[in-house]
């Protein structure tokens, strides 16, 4: 078993302003990288330029972007369970002041870039909200950089929630060739788990298994603040536990120019697709406001 190797608990990168800041170097790879700032109330952050573009994208609070002479105030949300958020693309070597009047988390969720992009504040209705699965496999996505409008360099970020008892990351899948139906695709899972009745903590699982050619072995309980990297291999299920909804911020890049999300189900189980057509979307879904 693995799991050492590609699961990075809470609090294991935290400094400074930082609660989480998993960099290429830590995770071991090239591209993708995710980072998570907390900011006080009437505070402010400095977050100098670099080789990766971003998302300021909010998951508690709302705060005030300043770059390149412009200023967005970014509404946010209470928490990434009740609603989507508005956002903000930051290009590479970009120097960013983020506060935030009430204060919240803000996730940061980037790629190194090839190529220089605008600026640019996303509203919340260009995020694409989907439900995905049927029955016990229902979940809801949240695409941020994935299938919508926003042009990045390399960079996919999508959410998902997945209501207490689901499975999702479903059928396993993987996206770690380069041909007509997939793509190279370093990715990162970033979890928050909704407390149960008397606040007592949740959990969910993971698991990660060999594809042809990269041999890799995960399974292993998450909780809130977790992090476990996905280099290759195949991916799947996340498995909420019942009674904790489960929701995970994916931030993928790889070296295709083409910045698509290309992957190819485990053969084994891809027939589950076929049971979908006749089970209903779980009745809890859509979990957050959609508009």
């Amino acid at each position: 078993m693995s799991n050492e190797k590609y699961v990075i608990r809470a609090g294991e990168t935290t400094h400074d302003e930082y609660n989480l800041d998993v960099t290429p170097e830590k995770a071991g790879w090239e591209w993708s990288s995710l980072r998570v700032v907390g900011v006080t109330a009437g505070a402010s952050v400095e977050i100098p330029g670099g080789e990766a573009d971003y998302l300021v994208l909010p998951l508690e609070g709302g705060c005030v972007v300043e770059a390149e002479g412009k200023k967005y105030e970014v509404a946010g949300r209470e928490s990434v369970f009740t609603d989507i958020t508005d956002y903000v693309y930051i290009p590479r070597n970009t120097d960013v002041r983020l506060s935030s009047p009430a204060g919240g988390r803000f996730s940061l969720p980037g790629a190194k870039a090839t190529k220089d992009l605008p600026l640019r504040y996303c509203p919340r209705n260009e995020v694409q909200v989907g439900l995905r699965g049927a029955g016990p496999a229902s979940r809801q996505v949240n695409n941020y950089a994935l299938g919508n409008d926003l042009e990045t360099s390399h960079l996919l970020a999508t959410e998902v929630l997945t209501p207490g008892g689901n499975w999702s990351s479903y059928p396993p899948h993987k996206h770690d060739e380069h041909n007509d139906v997939e793509r190279v695709l370093e990715e990162i899972y970033y979890y928050e788990v909704r407390r149960g009745d008397n606040e007592t903590e949740g959990f969910a699982l993971q698991r990660i298994y060999p594809s042809p050619g990269h041999d890799i072995d995960v399974c292993t309980e998450v909780r809130d603040g977790d992090v476990v990297v996905m280099p290759y291999g195949y991916h799947g299920p996340s498995v909420a536990a019942p009674g904790y909804d489960l929701y995970y911020l994916n931030v993928m890049a790889g070296p295709a120019e083409d910045s698509v999300w290309l992957m190819t189900d485990d053969p084994h189980h891809t027939w589950v697709r076929q049971t979908w057509e006749t089970q209903e979307v779980d009745p809890r879904l859509p979990m957050t406001k959609t508009s």
